[in-house]
């Protein structure tokens, strides 16, 4: 199997993956979504293309410095090359939603009540703002 493809046997199966990145326009539009988790506030901005796809995300916590907020930027970095090389919104969300960690709780979102970790709320967010049914919203 050439590098550049994915193998058949994980989701995709019928794409192949980009070897070039997509880069984003130096001006671009963006949504900054203020979000809650239990007592934990935070904003997250997703930057998007010229077709109103997101191609990259950024995370900033109300505990600046702390272990959960460097993870945050850690996961967005990674997150956000993963979208310019290709990742669907689908399969980021299949990839990180459900995921399990402090902070969890109730969230100030009705149409994401409750949230396993910041990295399932973000998943969660993706899929309803961007999944496949409403990427013609934007």
């Amino acid at each position: 199997m050439a590098q550049h493809e994915q193998n058949p046997k994980q989701p995709g199966k019928d794409q192949k993956m980009i070897v070039q990145r997509r880069a984003l326009p130096a001006t671009r539009e963006s949504l900054t979504h203020k979000f809650q988790i239990d007592s934990h506030e935070g904003y997250l901005t997703v930057g998007l293309y010229e077709d109103g796809s997101p191609g990259e995300i950024f995370i900033k916590i109300s505990k600046e410095g702390s272990a959960i907020s460097g993870m945050c930027q850690a996961f967005c970095r990674a997150f956000s090359i993963a979208l310019q090389y290709g990742l669907s919104v689908e399969d980021a969300v299949a990839r990180f939603k459900g995921m399990r960690f402090e902070p969890m709780g109730p969230t100030n979102n009705p149409d994401i009540p409750e949230a396993s970790s910041i990295v399932d709320y973000v998943a969660r967010y993706l899929e309803v703002e961007f999944g496949r049914v409403n990427i013609n919203r934007r």
